[in-house]
């Protein structure tokens, strides 16, 4: 067997639906040299609003809502809360419930969060598994999306896996959640998106300033910690349009996200990936801090990163210029199998594997000489050609299912064993 026959791509596959919206917060003000002297921009807007006539203002409520109502659930209680959100700015200027609504819709915008693309799928076991099918696994799956301006946002899926070429994947909602958010005293922000009646409903979309430009690239892992809690944590990067950064989510439920920034010097990076379990007391991730090696790192604190080593650098063609971890470890009777993406001619992105000991991660035991998945002839366009990528697979006994982007524009699936994986490496 070579490495190039180790995959099964199955025929589905994910593309991006621009019909796909949510309603989103929206601003606007004067440049900095045409303000002096003006009334805020905002505030013009609702006073211009406010100087039509009352039955005016009830026709354009109802223009508004009949078609925003058919593709939105509760909008209008959206746009009542955006409304409370901007009354200080524009000085509560609202007589009724329907000058609430207006304004609070000049003060949205709806968004197609993944029109553009839907790609670098991660996926983890959902932790209740009572609807399975026997023999099967649920799952939750987060994908990029790309909408308006490159922005990305955070959408997510579920389904189910045989483990062989059985996938399903249920029916995504036509209805977009936007989230409320509420700080907490803890680091932690919490995004509520209190109407979400599934998860595919739950968007994710910047909400700080360190995410302006997009959230990115989610690993998400089942982390279980040492006195048996378990959740479904996720790095990601953060992007505010110059600098990137880690930060951290964690599921609550599938209305409810919590998110908080990451700290310490190893943390202004990409790709940083967690176990699922700490290691000798310490939590451990994999990161490519340099842009050039796969790194451990490890820390006593979840939040904080300060120190890590290089464990494995570009070795084959196909990663001479770049390696990285696709997802986070997942741990296996040998050690703990990783998935790492490798950059090589013409900025070609393939995805490999490597196999760390089990004890003591740093060790790299084995890896592949070539790739397991490349862009195929007919997968080498897409918005960024020559890429195929993942943020991380799922192990269901000893099969992997490997979701993975192609071309940063949608995403497809392969199945594969991990025996034939562990066939095809060579001792590091």
């Amino acid at each position: 067997m070579t490495a190039a026959d180790v995959f099964s791509t199955l025929e589905l596959e994910l593309k991006p639906d621009p019909s796909r919206t949510v309603v989103r917060p929206f601003g606007f003000s004067y440049p900095a040299d045409f303000a002096d002297g003006r009334t805020p921009r905002a505030t013009a807007v609702a006073e211009r609003l406010m100087a039509l006539a009352p039955d005016m203002r009830a026709r354009m409520r109802e223009l508004l809502m009949k078609p925003m109502c058919e593709r939105h659930r509760n909008v209008q209680h959206t746009f009542l809360r955006r409304y409370e959100d901007v009354k200080a700015e524009i000085g509560d200027p609202a007589k009724d419930e329907t000058d609430r609504v207006l304004i609070g819709a000049y003060f949205s915008q709806e968004y197609a969060f993944e029109s553009a693309a839907l790609f670098n799928p991660s996926m983890v076991a959902l932790p209740d598994q009572s609807g399975a099918s026997q023999g099967s696994v649920r799952f939750l799956m987060s994908l990029r999306g790309i909408g308006e301006g490159h922005i990305s946002s955070v959408t997510f899926r579920t389904g189910e896996w045989d483990g062989e070429h059985g996938l399903t994947l249920d029916p995504p909602s036509a209805t977009g959640i936007p989230p409320q958010v509420s700080p907490h005293d803890d680091g932690w922000v919490r995004l509520i998106c209190e109407d979400s009646q599934d998860v595919s409903e739950t968007v994710i979309f910047p909400v700080l300033p360190s995410q302006r430009q997009g959230i990115e690239d989610v690993r998400l892992v089942n982390f279980t910690d040492d006195d048996g809690t378990r959740s479904i944590l996720g790095t990601y990067t953060a992007f505010d349009g110059k600098d990137a950064r880690q930060e951290m989510l964690r599921g609550v439920d599938l209305r409810t996200v919590e998110m908080r920034p990451l700290t310490g010097r190893m943390t202004g990076y990409k790709g940083m990936a967690l176990f699922p379990r700490r290691l000798n007391g310490d939590f451990v991730m994999l990161g490519r801090q340099d842009n050039e090696n796969i790194w451990l790192l490890r820390s006593d604190d979840m939040d904080n990163w300060e120190d890590g080593e290089i464990i494995m650098g570009p070795k084959y063609p196909w990663e001479f210029v770049q390696m990285g971890n696709c997802g986070s470890p997942i741990e296996i009777d040998e050690g703990w199998l990783v998935f790492t993406h490798g950059v090589g001619m013409v900025r070609g992105y393939c995805v490999g594997a490597c196999l760390l000991d089990r004890d003591d991660p740093s060790k790299v035991l084995k890896r592949t000489p070539s790739p397991l998945l490349f862009p195929s002839a007919e997968q080498r366009g897409g918005y960024v050609p020559n890429v195929t990528y993942s943020c991380g697979g799922l192990l269901h006994g000893r099969r992997v299912m490997l979701p993975y982007a192609i071309g940063d524009e949608f995403s497809a699936f392969a199945v594969g064993s991990v025996d034939d994986i562990l066939a095809v490496m060579e001792p590091a």
